[in-house]
């Protein structure tokens, strides 16, 4: 076979360059396909069944269990439940991937109870240490021989069944731990968070590190790319690897809109999937009416969140109607911790639970909080959330303590609550089921930008709707705030699932480790990631595509070719020197004089051409340049433009649209962004004073299409030096070229040509293909090439440079103490080590500097610090400096300032407090950091300490061991660390 690929330039020739699979040694298939085939298992309805294999194997089909089943259920099991078991009994690795709450544990379950059985050990992890403690208890419950391994807790470590997060795991990995000698299962519940863009990289390296004879039961939410996930896991551990993958919900979902300012719910997706359009329109309409009529109560800002508490909100008439229809319990999600607050403190005027359901609240609470020192119990956080708890409402987001988020979690599965409000991170892996679900912005912020929900998290949340065996339907609110096309909503209400997408990145822990190790190096790491895996999954895809572009190119002739390529050059250039020129006229000093009521300008927004329109007026807005908090002037002009019907009897949901040709339109005012301006004319024309009526609009569509007839060659245009008076002298530069690119256009001798229009349009699309070509060649090129092995050898250049290892890859001691510390920047703290940076040092000064490694939240402004924290902060940067110099002399992509500001001394005074004896009530009053931000910081910190004592012991550095060690006591104690309730 033949590839072709256009040379360099689609433009600079016609001839095509013709490449041999030799020539280019990207295509070698045999070697770049993984050697994997997928096979249907025939099931019952409502439930799929493939397994990948390898492909030298044929598949056989699964033997029916003989004997009594591991484990036995007091229910009947769901198809893909059976399906599931079965593969477990067979002794097979299984994908499970099914909605929340349908129950996938019951196949965890099973592999556990298999394993202790048949006298094997069985590893089950977790994504976070709150899910572990609960998922401990729960199998502690039903097994007993079970242990508990996360940072902060040790439980029964030689258990035939071990919890523990993905992390120890890992950990355990890397040390040639004798337990993985004894493991027969290992299953990772929540798969799906592995395209966690930080923490999803440890479930890769896990997957890959352990040996090909362990078995799988892999559980996710449901996944578009299931399969191919079972095939890299086939493909990597040369075993069978099973998909059994079902879209049923035990209880179905009814989903409404709740629009702004209106007082209703409308239904836009039933109980059997149906997008109900209608329904979807008339709420739309609802909250355009609600922002004509400028009605204030309860409206949102423009970013999509709660403007203020002032008079009953949304929510909380939603609230309020919710409790009156019984739909309750009711889990509120809100995008942000304040916001969850603020909502339960206005819904706290009602009272949802009964005298006796107080006295219960009231007891768990107190039993709950019993372990607290009395100091602890009068912290304003726990004496401000009891009247909610009695009143049957909760509220479940990070900044809570630790305590409270557990006790609110124990209350709600009573029963106790009523009105939970949330932020999402409930609605991963904490099996807590809600009647109702409802979401109080469709924008979240994302770190970056305000955004729509995906369909994915939408999925995942409205998940916790509908409880199995007790509610005949789940009902899911969502409140819209502003305009969003049925497309949109659609899209949100209806999309897919998020598709598991590798977040695979090079740590130098793992570098390091993987040097360290002998059997394994860190090429072998990439090669096997999953991340590579996708991208060599898109070899066929694109070699076929290839294949077509090539057929496609081929067959387009174009007589006397050369010439008419140099004309399209010609005309090309000319295209490009116009929007140079376009980008003068749109800027606001040039252009704003000119757009007076009744100036003639072209709209053009992407593939929408409004043709000509006519300027009724402008306004400055203001806009918050992205990562900063500074104000961008924007200018809206207000159009008046040609609309099709349906674009104007749809506007409440729709943006507007152009009149088709041949199409009787409508005069609508359109607001215009200035750079959707791409010409402005030299004409004016009157418009009435009230554009209101439909026949002034139209009267003046008339006098605009009497100028286009009176210029049959153009409306003519603004000259920008001439009547604009711009006397850029860029501007002249790019106007002579155009002149000189006119005359040869002029001149050339197609331009006259009567066939021109259709060769020049056969031209256009041939260069098209060739641009294709080559971009689905540069796609080749990255599968065929390991993506991220120039970032490892800049990896290693680094680590040679600053005596990590050496030129052949051997690790030398400062590597060595670096691979004890995984959970902070392990290269700045061993050179701050090897500095002598913590020697002069007391414990609690060293357990401060620390605890700017492990904060992550933001926090409003960086505190005052004395000397005695500010010196050695000043020396931490200084090193933190000098690696980031060595990175980019090295050629990695870091940038001193970013890399600065990853680490964070907004916590180092409360915690050199908290270090020398002060309470927690005195150290909350030091910050605006929520409390439990605060004891989130000080956990990791103690488990940063823990191997910052193991990196002193590496260099048998005794003294800087006990002042670590020193740090873990006292730092550890009292509610900062007090036990989990699930233990």
């Amino acid at each position: 076979m033949q590839i072709v690929v256009k040379s360099d330039s689609c433009l600079s020739n016609t001839r095509i360059l013709v490449l041999t699979c030799e020539d280019v040694n990207v295509f070698s298939l045999a070697e770049l396909m993984p050697q994997v085939k997928v096979e249907q298992v025939e099931t019952v309805e409502g439930c799929t069944h493939e397994v990948a294999l390898p492909a030298s194997e044929n598949y056989t089909p699964l033997k029916p269990r003989v004997g009594k089943a591991a484990k036995e259920y007091p229910f009947i099991l769901d198809p893909f439940q059976r399906e599931a078991i079965l593969c477990i009994d067979n002794n097979q690795s299984v994908l499970v991937s099914a909605h929340t709450s349908a129950g996938k544990t019951v196949c965890a379950e099973y592999a556990i109870a298999l394993a202790l059985r048949e006298k094997q050990r069985v590893i089950f992890t977790s994504p976070i240490k709150a899910l572990s403690n609960q998922k401990y208890r729960e199998m502690y419950e039903e097994f007993q021989d079970v242990g508990l391994m996360t940072g902060d807790v040790t439980i029964n470590p030689t258990a035939s069944c071990l919890v523990m997060t993905t992390e120890i795991l890992r950990s355990m990995l890397y040390r040639g731990s004798e337990v993985m000698r004894e493991v027969a299962w290992v299953i990772f519940d929540e798969i799906h968070y592995m395209r966690d863009s930080e923490r999803g990289v440890v479930w890769e390296e896990t997957i890959i590190l352990l040996p090909d004879n362990v078995h799988y039961v892999f559980l996710s939410a449901t996944i578009p790319n299931a399969r191919q996930f079972a095939e890299w896991i086939c493909h990597l551990h040369k075993q069978p690897c099973h998909v059994v993958y079902t879209d049923y919900r035990p209880t179905p979902l009814q989903h409404y809109i709740f629009p702004a300012g209106g007082d209703g719910l409308h239904l836009v997706v039933d109980e059997n999937g149906d997008f109900r359009e209608d329904n979807f329109n008339t709420a739309m309409q609802v909250l355009r009416d609600a922002g004509d009529s400028g009605s204030s109560g309860g409206k949102w800002d423009p970013k999509g969140r709660k403007g203020g508490t002032k008079g009953p909100s949304n929510v909380f008439k939603i609230v309020k109607m919710i409790m009156e229809r019984n739909f309750q319990p009711v889990i509120i999600f809100s995008f942000s911790k304040k916001e969850c607050e603020a909502y339960a403190i206005q819904v706290a005027k009602l009272d949802f639970n009964s005298d006796e359901e107080k006295k219960l609240v009231e007891e768990v609470f107190n039993n709950a909080i019993d372990c607290l020192s009395d100091e602890d119990k009068k912290l304003p956080q726990v004496e401000h959330v009891l009247p909610l708890l009695k009143r049957g409402i909760g509220i479940h987001h990070g900044g809570l303590l630790p305590i409270l988020k557990e006790t609110i979690e124990i209350l709600f599965s009573e029963g106790l609550l009523k009105a939970l409000f949330a932020t999402e991170t409930f609605a991963m892996g904490i099996n807590m089921p809600a009647r109702t679900v409802l979401f109080t912005s469709a924008r979240k912020f994302d770190g970056k930008d305000f955004r729509w929900i995906t369909s994915g998290e939408y999925i995942q949340m409205s998940g916790r709707a509908g409880r199995r065996g007790m509610d005949e339907r789940g009902i899911v609110i969502f409140m819209v705030d502003e305009k969003m096309s049925p497309t949109v909503g659609k899209q949100l209400l209806k999309g897919s699932a998020d598709p598991l997408n590798s977040a695979f990145h090079l740590t130098y822990n793992m570098v390091l480790n993987l040097l360290r190790v002998e059997e394994i190096n860190p090429e072998y790491m990439l090669e096997k990631s999953f991340y590579q895996f996708q991208h060599y999954r898109a070899v066929p895809g694109v070699l076929e595509k290839m294949k077509k572009l090539e057929e496609q190119y081929n067959a387009i002739e174009i007589p006397n070719e050369e010439s008419v390529v140099t004309y399209y050059k010609i005309r090309q250039q000319l295209a490009k020197l116009g929007k140079d020129i376009e980008e003068y006229l749109h800027k606001p000093k040039y252009c704003l004089p000119f757009l007076q009521p009744g100036r003639l300008v072209k709209v053009k927004n992407e593939g929408d051409d409004f043709g000509w329109g006519v300027v009724v007026n402008f306004s400055k807005k203001s806009n918050v340049k992205a990562g900063t908090g500074e104000l961008d002037p924007l200018y809206v002009v207000e159009v008046l433009v040609n609309c099709s019907k349906e674009s104007v009897r749809n506007a409440a949901t729709e943006a507007a649209r152009p009149c088709k040709p041949g199409e009787k339109g409508e005069m609508q005012v359109v607001p215009v962004m200035l750079h959707l301006l791409t010409s402005i004319s030299s004409v004016r024309l009157y418009i009435p004073k009230d554009l209101r009526p439909f026949d002034s609009r139209q009267s003046v569509l008339k006098s605009l299409q009497e100028v286009q007839k009176r210029f049959p060659d153009g409306v003519p245009l603004l000259d920008p030096i001439d009547d604009m008076g711009i006397k850029d002298q860029g501007l002249k530069k790019i106007i002579q070229k155009v002149e000189a690119f006119e005359l040869r256009m002029y001149s050339h001798p197609l331009h006259n040509d009567a066939n021109l229009e259709s060769v020049y349009k056969l031209c256009e699309k041939k260069a098209q293909i060739a641009a294709d070509i080559k971009s689905a060649k540069r796609e080749l090129k990255r599968a065929r090439t390991v993506l991220q092995m120039d970032e490892l050898k800049c990896r290693k250049r680094v680590l040679r440079r600053l005596g990590f290892a050496t030129s052949s890859d051997v690790i030398e001691m400062k590597g060595r103490v670096a691979c004890e510390i995984s959970s902070a920047d392990e290269l700045l703290l061993t050179e701050m080590m090897f500095n002598g940076l913590f020697n002069d040092l007391t414990s609690e000064q060293a357990t401060a500097l620390l605890s700017c490694f492990v904060f992550q939240e933001n926090a409003s402004e960086l505190p005052k610090l004395t000397e005695q924290l500010a010196g050695p902060l000043r020396q931490m940067q200084e090193c933190a400096k000098r690696i980031a110099k060595v990175s980019a002399e090295a050629k990695l992509e870091v940038d001193e300032e970013t890399y600065l500001s990853s680490f964070r001394s907004h916590l180092m005074d409360v915690v050199y407090t908290w270090a020398n004896g002060a309470t927690f009530a005195q150290i909350c009053k030091m910050t605006d950091v929520f409390e439990g931000s605060i004891i989130r910081c000080m956990r990791r910190l103690e488990e940063l300490l823990r191997q910052m004592c193991q990196a002193a012991k590496a260099i048998g550095n005794t003294e800087l061991e006990n002042k670590f060690a020193e740090g873990i006591t006292k730092i550890k104690r009292d509610i900062v660390f007090a036990a989990s309730l699930y233990l």
